[in-house]
């Protein structure tokens, strides 16, 4: 198999393979596009000719090499077409019959050293190669769209697969400027895999009413740095494809959080497929837009109808990193703030971390030093909480630790003027059970800011079922003033965020556990197919392995799905004290400070 692959066939002229088209021509290649519909093939040519002119536009490239690259690519309906081809590549639909059917023809077109590639992320590899005559040259070579911007490939091996023909096509990746990844055969692969399972607990998530589409998408991109929310991005895959790629996981792990949810089917029914259908879990002006358009579950102008009561000054009861941010974050918004700590040495050293924060910010012309200078005045260091007396919003941002927040719940109520809005940060614990430890429940209610508090902009609101109305309403009016984007979600273990994120972090894991796939490949999959600021095991290691096995503790204890208990090796490294970056060591290993 050591052929040069100059020519390349791409069978099925969708988008994907529109994409992988022009990556291949872009790169010099000879590509044979082939569709058995002639629209698609003049489709796949007329977007060639546009991608190109941007690109003379641009100036990337000149006008002679757009000609070159035009004339390079040529289309036709019969598979005949690839029979001087040296890797066939498919894209056809995700269907075992129909991907079967093309390499059966292809088998009796192609030469026997003729690299056969499945585009499929969804389907087996190992029984489309079962099903050729020369399995041992069938592999998975799985694009992400849009092909010619994203960096990823993951090149997929059967037990079938000769190794020559995997480092053919990896070379070739690499020749494209593709970063590619060595997997084995399973749904989903490594990015996907993960992935999936992700987009399938937000469609749960959205399909409970827990919170509202427009939320869930600004959570994850406002409090993880992702591009997309979990519920646009199904509606630019598919929410058909997003489907069978879960039944296709779901029959291989038998993992109750790979079943599809139920709203995947109902959609995909009732023909709602997303983007390309004008309408999935979002509306779109026109099939194929990228703009949204307002629909009956768009969340009306008066949603704020409720009047807030009057905060002027706030009392943050912390010493650490999230209270001196948080102190920080309202102080700059023109509250008036006062820092409680267990001491005023510790009081006094946390607004010290403040007032360094803000030199930082002079420093970097971010702010001038007058205010920074005016934000410092507004913040008073006490070393008893017996100063919030007359607040009127108190938020705790102590140790993530039931019994003493519930005692800090407990003063707060005696020291705490009535109307005062209660709030706790935490992150995994039961508000309702903070709420309950005062006389007040009705004026206790979930705050939950991200870290470091300055620079995130999501606050997820969280009310209990005895959160009062206007201390709802009171909440959502002061992350306005302070430029937070507050999402709201109920009393429920990990919110939005985390309740979607860990099981992912903790998925990734179990990758790692059953030899999968390394670190440094499931990171990059991430990053690179998945536009993840951080691959999961950087950044597990950032959040603190303790801090994330305590988290995934608490959502297997409230859900009691066996998907959701943490990965042995999790609870390995946390018994061994490799807790991350803050110890070292934890899935990697740090120079020490």
């Amino acid at each position: 198999m050591d052929i040069p692959l100059s020519t390349i066939a791409v069978v099925g002229l969708g988008t994907m393979g529109i994409g992988i088209a022009e990556v291949l021509a872009r790169a010099g290649r000879e590509v044979i596009g082939i569709d058995v519909s002639d629209a698609a093939a003049r489709q796949a040519v007329s977007a060639l000719e546009a991608s190109t002119a941007r690109a003379v536009r641009k100036e990337r490239i000149t006008e002679d090499e757009r000609l070159d690259m035009l004339a390079r690519f040529r289309t036709f309906s019969d598979l005949q077409a690839a029979a001087d081809a040296q890797l066939v590549i498919e894209v056809v639909p995700e269907s075992y019959e129909i991907k079967q059917q093309v390499f059966r023809e292809l088998d009796a077109i192609v030469s026997p050293t003729t690299i056969l590639a499945t585009g499929t992320n969804a389907l087996s590899v190992t029984r489309l190669a079962a099903e050729s005559q020369h399995p041992e040259r069938v592999l998975g070579l799985h694009f992400f769209n849009p092909a010619p911007a994203m960096k990823l490939v993951e090149v997929v091996s059967s037990v079938l697969t000769a190794p020559p023909a995997v480092e053919a096509v990896t070379e070739l990746a690499r020749e494209l400027g593709k970063d590619p990844v060595a997997v084995g055969d399973r749904p989903g692969f490594v990015a996907d895999g993960l992935l999936f399972g992700y987009l399938n607990q937000a469609a749960a998530m959205y399909e409970a009413n827990y919170a509202s589409r427009e939320d869930i998408d600004a959570a994850m991109k406002l409090g993880c740095g992702l591009p997309m929310g979990p519920l646009a991005l199904l509606d630019l895959i598919g929410v058909d494809t997003a489907r069978t790629v879960l039944e296709a996981m779901y029959s291989a792990s038998h993992d109750r959080l790979h079943a599809p949810a139920p709203i995947l089917k109902q959609l995909s029914e009732a023909g709602l497929t997303g983007r390309k259908s004008g309408r999935g879990f979002y509306a779109y002006v026109a099939p194929g837009s990228q703009t949204v358009v307002p629909d009956a579950q768009t969340p009306p102008e008066s949603a704020g109808a409720v009047a807030g009561r009057t905060v002027r000054s706030v009392g943050v009861a912390g010493s650490g990193t999230m209270a001196s941010g948080i102190a920080e974050v309202f102080a700059k918004a023109g509250y008036d703030v006062v820092l409680a700590a267990r001491s005023q040495e510790k009081a006094d050293t946390a607004k010290g971390r403040i007032a360094k924060s803000l030199e930082r910010s002079v420093t970097k012309g971010r702010q001038t030093a007058q205010a920074r200078d005016e934000t410092l005045g507004r913040i008073t260091a006490a070393g008893s909480l017996d100063s919030f007396a007359d607040v009127d919003l108190a938020v705790e941002a102590v140790a993530e630790d039931l019994a003493v927040k519930q005692q800090l719940f407990g003063t707060l109520d005696k020291i705490c003027k009535p109307g005062a809005v209660l709030a706790t940060t935490t992150s995994s614990l039961p508000v309702v059970a903070c709420a309950r430890a005062t006389s007040r429940p009705q004026d206790v209610i979930g705050m939950h800011f991200f870290n470091p508090a300055p620079a995130m902009k999501l606050v997820e609101v969280v009310r209990t079922v005895l959160t009062a109305d206007d201390v709802h309403a009171t909440v959502r009016e002061v992350c306005g003033k302070i430029r937070k984007h507050p999402v709201d979600c109920g009393d429920r273990a990990g919110f939005i965020v985390n309740a979607l994120l860990f099981p992912y972090l903790n998925n990734a894991i179990k990758m790692v556990e059953e030899h999968y796939a390394t670190l440094d490949d499931i990171d990059a999959a991430m990053k690179l197919g998945g536009g993840y600021p951080m691959g999961p095991f950087e950044l597990l290691d950032v959040v603190g392995l303790d801090v994330s096995l305590a988290i995934e503790k608490v959502l297997h204890s409230e859900f009691r799905d066996p998907g959701l208990a943490p990965a042995p090796l999790l609870e390995h490294l946390v018994a061994a004290g490799c807790l991350g970056r803050k110890t070292g060591r934890g899935f990697r290993e740090y120079a020490r400070r």
